[in-house]
């Protein structure tokens, strides 16, 4: 998370084109939480997170800004759409739930670390146990000269295991039903009621103890008794409080749509009840309330929020006053010209033409865009934003696959050939399309 705020501009800019007012926003919001981690106890208290609201039309940069970060910075991060909550009374989800799936985002990502921190351990208990199954054991008594013979062979069967040449010799192993269980994933429940269903689960399995025993594949064994180790060998009690310090501290909601929960004079109707209410069931949770989970209480205080939305028919201030002052950093993102366009074609790390070429290569084809070319489709797709809905760099994704849909489809004739991509061939595929607003409402 030692990041300055140049190097976190810096990172986005291999993924997200412009946009540097946002950019500029989220690294300052980033790195404050950083300095906010390094004073004292009774000073962090008191430093509260600036949450953001984002604006702008859809496919412009806002999730994808946010998204990245979180996962340069491994911290705890959740998209969710605000549409999707209703207020309390009627049917839907409950905004709580937010929190509860940040706190399972947060125990899967301090899970897969202390996985990889017993990496180790966790491949020795799963090679023992497989060569335990492939190696029948030595009967008592046995001879020292008959013991070495056998630690000899037991040493050659783990590296053939290891080195996948016993794949595919099946085994029979007993796998213990507690490990094999799953996890009750649905955080909009209570979890009072969460933790009744697990205790009526855990009661059944210790009335049926028995192992479960089953003919796998050793590559197939291998994968569950991954699962038998990690439960075994790791303590989940300090994952979990790990996870609720990380998810405190650390943890991003970004949360979608907030423009769709906004009331304004032309939206006055039945939902709008719930609309408000939706928004006022927000305002604890975003000025900060405890909220109760299945692994602990979780004080939101110094979680990040980040609200995105078009606000097209509706604005800012269509939010109620005391949900407006939660959201202090405002950022308006610009719409997408031809060039910016062009420049997440060509300059953005995987870019869409990178990936249409990996997928294209498997075919064993060549395919190879002409710049000419690549700022044709730029400049088209910029068109069918104007004409139809603007719906930013995703139009590009439209775009792309009426251009290589026929291509794609012969792939396998080029196999060991180039095939080039040229401005002609866009033009000829594209410029009906473009030009009738019909068909491009319909086909772009």
């Amino acid at each position: 998370m030692n990041m300055t705020p140049k190097e976190i501009v810096s990172y986005l800019d291999q993924y997200v084109i412009g946009q540097k007012e946002a950019k500029k926003t989220i690294a300052l919001a980033l790195r404050t939480r950083y300095r906010r981690m390094q004073l004292n106890d009774e000073m962090r208290q008191e430093i509260k997170p600036k949450n953001i609201l984002m604006i702008g039309s859809t496919g412009v940069g806002k999730t994808e800004i946010s998204r990245r970060l979180a996962k340069m910075m491994k911290v705890p991060f959740i998209k969710v759409e605000a549409s999707k909550y209703t207020e309390v009374g009627f049917v839907g989800r409950d905004v709580e739930s937010m929190v509860r799936d940040l706190v399972v985002n947060a125990i899967s990502i301090v899970k897969a670390e202390q996985e990889e921190a017993n990496k180790e351990r966790i491949h020795n208990y799963v090679i023992n146990r497989i060569v335990e199954k492939l190696v029948p054991p030595l009967p008592k008594g046995a001879s020292e000269s008959k013991q070495d013979d056998y630690q000899r062979l037991l040493e050659a069967m783990e590296k053939r295991v290891e080195s996948g040449e016993m794949d595919e010799k099946t085994i029979e192993i007993e796998i213990e039903k507690s490990s094999l269980q799953v996890e009750f994933a649905d955080t909009n429940l209570p979890p009072e009621m969460i933790k009744a269903q697990e205790s009526i689960t855990k009661l059944f399995t210790s009335i049926n103890k028995e192992e479960n025993k089953q003919e796998l594949k050793v590559k197939d064994a291998k994968l569950l008794l991954r699962q038998e180790a990690s439960s075994k060998l790791l303590d989940m009690n300090s994952i979990n409080a790990e996870a609720l310090r990380r998810a405190e501290n650390g943890g991003i909601i970004f949360l979608d749509e907030i423009d769709k929960i906004a009331l304004n004079e032309k939206s006055q109707g039945r939902n709008d009840p719930s609309k408000e209410g939706v928004q006022r069931d927000l305002l604890p949770i975003v000025e900060g309330s405890s909220v109760a989970t299945k692994y602990g209480t979780i004080n939101t205080d110094h979680i990040l929020f980040i609200a995105a939305g078009a606000f097209h028919v509706s604005k800012p201030s269509d939010l109620i006053p005391e949900l407006q002052g939660r959201f202090p950093l405002r950022v308006e993102l610009e719409s997408l010209t031809e060039e910016t366009l062009y420049e997440i074609l060509a300059n953005t790390q995987n870019s869409l033409l990178k990936q249409y070429q990996a997928l294209l290569g498997v075919e064993g084809m060549e395919l190879v865009f002409e710049d000419e070319a690549v700022r044709t489709i730029a400049k088209l797709a910029h068109k069918a934003n104007e004409t139809a809905e603007d719906i930013g760099a995703r139009r590009l994704h439209t775009v792309m696959e009426k251009i290589l849909e026929d291509i794609s489809f012969i792939a396998d004739e080029y196999r060991g050939k180039e095939y080039v991509i040229t401005s002609e061939l866009i033009h000829e595929k594209l410029d009906l399309a473009v030009e009738d607003d019909d068909l491009s409402r319909y086909i772009l």
